[in-house]
């Protein structure tokens, strides 16, 4: 389940998935909601590939995501300009 932009659910961790190097909008801010809608074009429903960098103070892994090989990252910080 995506929560916003740069964030994500998964049926086998305990916490959020953050992207590392992804500063999307929030859900409710301006250009959130089309941020929100482009990671879920990206990943829901697919295999995603998690590579932890960090945990952040929220427990969440910090981390490089990947689809088929290509940089879910990459796809998102090119997007989601505030």
């Amino acid at each position: 389940r995506v929560i916003d932009g740069d964030t994500f659910l998964t049926k086998s961790r305990k916490h959020a998935v953050r992207l590392a190097n992804v500063d999307a909008p929030e859900k409710r801010a301006k250009g959130g909601t089309k941020a929100t809608q482009r990671l879920k074009d990206l990943i829901q429903g697919k295999r995603v590939e998690i590579h932890t960098v960090v945990r952040d103070v929220y427990g969440r892994a910090v981390a490089s995501v990947k689809v088929s090989g290509k940089s879910v990252n990459k796809a998102m910080s090119g997007k989601t300009s505030r």
